[in-house]
Order: structure tokens, then sequence, then C-alpha cells
């Protein structure tokens, strides 16, 4: 599916169907899973295809571990830049995933879409679009009523420890979800730290599963929280 949005960039999405009862994983997957990977190699006239993600979800993987990701059928937004917005575009696609029910399966899609800026599918890309969580600086609210306050580095029985205080609709499920700087972070996940029915909430995690080198201080976290339909992405500096 593909829509025109401007002279450029192009949005596309690629749709993910799933059989009940199965999941596919987020960007980063948790404790366990495959996130999925994309190359568009091959593709004709684009500049760049950036993959956008719509809130995930955190589901057991059926060990006593939790993963992240999409329970249904999800769609992956795409946004494309043609090399010349004046030229036809093709855009070639090589995707790597995995879906889970009882057992995990890997799967392969391989597609290819002629980007001609017409399509009956605008409103579904918009849908989309809209669950994308939005991005927004540390202590600022976008006005859906979810906002991540302040983030703190702690040390805590000799460990680092990072809390997080989220503002949410009171009585609201607030999921929150931590990415280290580049994909070889591998955080836990935020557990609730306090009450859960105001609107006050903290979250804390052991900064543990940092690659070999890597320092927790100076470092930038990526925060996803996720309340109902609101969403947001938060880069949190560490000091």
């Amino acid at each position: 599916m593909v829509k025109k949005s401007d002279a450029t960039f192009v949005r596309a999405g690629v749709e993910i169907r799933l059989e009940p009862g199965w999941k596919t994983y987020w960007r980063y997957p948790g404790d366990s899973g495959v996130p999925p990977t994309f190359d568009f190699a091959g593709s004709a006239n684009v500049k760049s295809a950036t993959v956008r993600w719509p809130a995930p979800e955190q589901f057991s993987d059926g060990a006593g571990e939790h993963s992240i990701g999409y329970a249904g059928d999800v769609i992956l937004p795409l946004k494309v830049t043609p090399a010349d917005a004046s030229q036809p575009s093709t855009l070639h696609v090589k995707l790597n995933y995995a879906v889970c029910g009882t057992l995990c399966v890997p799967a392969q899609a391989t597609l290819q879409l002629a980007l001609t800026g017409q399509s009956a599918d605008d409103a579904i890309l918009q849908k989309a679009d809209r669950l994308v969580p939005k991005r927004v600086a540390l202590g600022v609210d976008p006005g859906n009523g979810l906002m991540i306050r302040s983030v703190q580095l702690a040390s805590v029985g000799g460990k680092n420890r990072v809390f997080v205080d989220v503002i949410a609709a009171s009585g609201a499920p607030v999921s929150l979800f931590a990415e280290g700087p580049t994909p070889e972070w591998a955080l836990p996940l935020p557990e609730p730290d306090g009450p859960a029915d105001g609107p006050d909430r903290r979250f804390a995690f052991d900064l543990d599963g940092l690659p070999p080198g890597a320092h927790a201080k100076g470092a930038t976290l990526i925060l996803t929280a996720v309340s109902g339909d609101a969403a947001i992405e938060v880069p949190a500096h560490l000091d």
C-alpha cells in the first residue's frame, strides 16, 4: 500500500497479518524474540526508506519472561524519500521476521511496489501513522494526557538503577519500554515502582545488558510510554 504525501516523500506500509493467538515483534523484542529486519536493496529511485513503528504491547513469552510486540494484524508505516521526486520510484523490500503462537516460526517476505502516488489505502495509512508514538522532549506534554516528567540515574545496592516518572490519566494502564543508544544494549523491561492508580506513576529498572565498554552515565536512552490510544517516545540523557 502506498500514499503520495508531498513532493519530498511518499508514505507506504507493510502489513503483517496474523492468525488469532499469534504475535510478532517490535524493533526491540524484550527478553526474547526476533525483531523484524528490512532490506531495501534493489529499490529504484529511492534515496531512503524509514520504518515507523506503531506503539507495541508487552506479552508473556511462555517461558516466564516477557516480549514486546504486536498481537493481531499490524501495519508498519514506511516513509520513503525518492532520489528524484519528479521521477517514478519502485520500492523493493525483503522482510525477515518471526511469528509466535505456541512455538516461534521464522518468516520472510519479498515485496515490490511501484510508488505512483495513487492509492485507495489513504485512510488505512493515516490510521497506522496515528498509532506511531509521538516524539517529544522530556517533560513535554504533547496534548494526549501522557508525559514522561523526569528520568534519574541512581546507585542502589551497588547497581545503577533508572527511575522514570510518568504522568497519565488516573486509573489508566501504562506500559513503559526502554531502549539503549544502539541495538547492542539489552535493557530489561521497566517495572512499576509505586501506586498505579493515580496520575503520577514511577517505573524503575536496573541498568543491565550494556555492551562491553559502554557506560551508563552520559548515554541517551529512548523511552516509549503507552497508555490506551496515547503513546510517546522520549530521548532521555542519563546525567
